[in-house]
Order: structure tokens, then C-alpha cells, then sequence
């Protein structure tokens, strides 16, 4: 089991949703918290509820910002990276720039952060990563047009650095949660299976960071069809198409 207790984690997308509810369920941990994200009156009102925690505003999307963030940080154990963007899109309705942001945000972000905290972590030779992802990542849904292709990219990256960075003292997670409700998910307008309230999801993502396994999937039984769904072969999925 890996202590929270004492640790100093970066929160990566604290602003809203998920993000918020977890930065919360750490601090309820006793975890020491960098708040990040671009609404500084988000942040400074979340920080207000979390005595010790400190805000550093960043824009992911931004090169520059990242790496002014990168330099004011100071000491952390780990970051998890909850920075996110959606839109349910169609291929047939194609926005170019909402679907660039989503990639952007979901997938560029990250590259961003972890090309420069990887090195800092090696040299100290421990470091502790989450990544939450989707269980969009698993293969190519209706109207996922940049939001599922991010997530299979971020995805990706993580399975390379489990594998890279084995022995190294970093420990690398996915976590790929399914339908939460925010103010992203509220943009859909179909009925969301086993739909999570942010706290339980939250729960379920700090209970990842407690361990050293690689992939933490849910909610369960949803999770298990969609990892059956990606396995299945393209005449099966793709014959109405």
C-alpha cells in the first residue's frame, strides 16, 4: 500500500467536477495539495475549504504557462493529471477547433507536464503518476469524434512509461473512470450507464493511489463491457456500419 498521508501531490484540473471532489477526498487523507487549473476564482475557493493547499494557475495548453508552473511547483510526490475537455461530436458535423481543444487539453496537456516532471522524478529517482483517462480510450464510439482519440493517446502514454520507467521508483497509473456527473457529461443527451456522482468517483481514484497496480477501471459491470466491446472483431462491431 502506498501512504497518502504527508505526500504532496499536484492536481492537475482541481477547478471543477472530479477534480474538485478529489482534491478534497486527498486532503481529507491528509495529502498536501498544489491546485491547478486556468479559473483562479475556482481554485482560490477551493483552497479556501482545504487549509495548507496552494494554488498555481495554468493553462496546459499553454507552453509557457506550463513551464512557469513547472518552475513554481517546488517539491511534490506526485501529480495526477484530471485536466479535461468534451464535446459530443459526430464525424459528420465535424468542429475542427473543438475537437483540436479536446486534444489539446486531454491529450497535449499531459505531454507537456510529464516531459518535464518525468526527468525531475528520475533524478530523485521516486515520483508517483495518475493519469485519468476514459473508458472512451478503449476503442473508437459514436460521436467520440477528439475526446475518444485523446484518451486512447493518453492511454497509450501510460502503458510506454509503465513499461519505461519500470524500476525506476516511479509508479505509473491509469485510471479510466466511466460516466461522472458534471458539467461536461451534462452536455450529453442520452442516458448515461451507472452515471457516478464526482464524490464516489473520487473515492474510487483515491483508492487507486493507494496501490501499485497499473490500470484501475469502473464503475463495474460497465467497465467490463466496454473491455469486452474493444476485443470484439471489426465485422462484428462495425457490420451495421
Amino acid at each position: 500500500m502506498i501512504p497518502i498521508s504527508g505526500k504532496t501531490y499536484w492536481l492537475v484540473g482541481a477547478s471543477e467536477g472530479l477534480g474538485r471532489a478529489l482534491a478534497r477526498a486527498l486532503a481529507a487523507e491528509g495529502a498536501h495539495l498544489v491546485l491547478s487549473a486556468r479559473n483562479v476564482d475556482r481554485l482560490d475557493s477551493l483552497s479556501a475549504d482545504i487549509p495548507g493547499s496552494r494554488v498555481l494557475a495554468m493553462d496546459v495548453t499553454d507552453a509557457a504557462s506550463v513551464s512557469n508552473a513547472i518552475a513554481a511547483v517546488g517539491d511534490i510526490d506526485g501529480v495526477i493529471y484530471n485536466a479535461g475537455a468534451y464535446d459530443p461530436m459526430n464525424a459528420s458535423e465535424w468542429d475542427a477547433e473543438a475537437a483540436l481543444k479536446m486534444c489539446d487539453v486531454n491529450f497535449l496537456g499531459a505531454m507537456r507536464i510529464l516531459g518535464q516532471i518525468i526527468p525531475t522524478f528520475l533524478n530523485a529517482g521516486k515520483g508517483d503518476v495518475t493519469l485519468i483517462g476514459s473508458l472512451a480510450a478503449y476503442r473508437g464510439l459514436p460521436n467520440s469524434i477528439g475526446y475518444g482519440a485523446s484518451k486512447a493517446a493518453l492511454r497509450s502514454v501510460a502503458e510506454t512509461m509503465r513499461h519505461d520507467l519500470a524500476g525506476s521508483g516511479i509508479v505509473v497509473r491509469l485510471v479510466n473512470p466511466g460516466f461522472i456527473d458534471t458539467r461536461l457529461t451534462q452536455k450529453n443527451t442520452f442516458k448515461m450507464p451507472m452515471l457516478m456522482s464526482p464524490e464516489k468517483a473520487a473515492a474510487r481514484v483515491v483508492g487507486a493511489m493507494r496501490k501499485r497496480r497499473f490500470r484501475t477501471d469502473f464503475p463495474a459491470p460497465f467497465s467490463w463491457l466496454l473491455r469486452l466491446y474493444s476485443v470484439l472483431p471489426d465485422f462484428l462491431v462495425l457490420r451495421f456500419k
